[in-house]
């Protein structure tokens, strides 16, 4: 059998700086990538966390380490480049993981404000799933002028 590496990405946003907020986020994103990956931690290479500037309560990676099965994933954090005008309080991650199967179902979650990071997969997926567009129109600014986007 010969094992693949392969990678998640993933992103959210915080309500605010503190640690409360933070770690709510961090758990959010890590519940919604194990809920829609097939993910055994002890597969896991290794897991980057950045946060913008404007996050510095805590360190997402010191949350991630207090789940079950993560405290001997290798994690680190590191600061966002600044970009002006970019989202702000944001935390992405991206996991490397070994896997028997290369091909491998891999769901990259995207939440809250951080939705609008990949505004090719939303489109993607309404398409795909038939989806109304009245689910999503915090995005409808940000899709129009992406793609032909249905009327409401």
């Amino acid at each position: 059998m010969e094992w693949k590496v392969r990678a998640i990405r993933g992103a959210i946003t915080a309500s605010e700086n503190s640690v409360a907020a933070i770690r709510e986020a961090v758990h959010e994103l890590l519940d919604e990538l194990e809920a829609y990956n097939q993910l055994d931690t002890t597969e896991i290479v290794s897991a980057t966390f950045s946060a913008t500037h404007d996050l510095n309560a805590t360190f997402p990676a010191a949350i991630a380490r207090e789940r079950p099965n993560w405290n001997n994933v290798p994690l680190l954090d590191v600061q966002q480049m600044y970009v002006e005008d970019s989202l702000e309080r944001c935390i992405r991650l991206l996991i490397h993981f070994n896997t028997p199967d290369p091909h491998v179902k891999i769901h990259h979650p995207y939440l809250r404000q951080a939705k609008s990071l990949r505004p090719d997969w939303i489109l993607s997926k309404a398409n795909s799933r038939s989806t109304t567009w009245s689910c999503f129109p915090t995005f409808h600014s940000v899709l129009v002028g992406l793609a032909t986007v249905p009327q409401f």
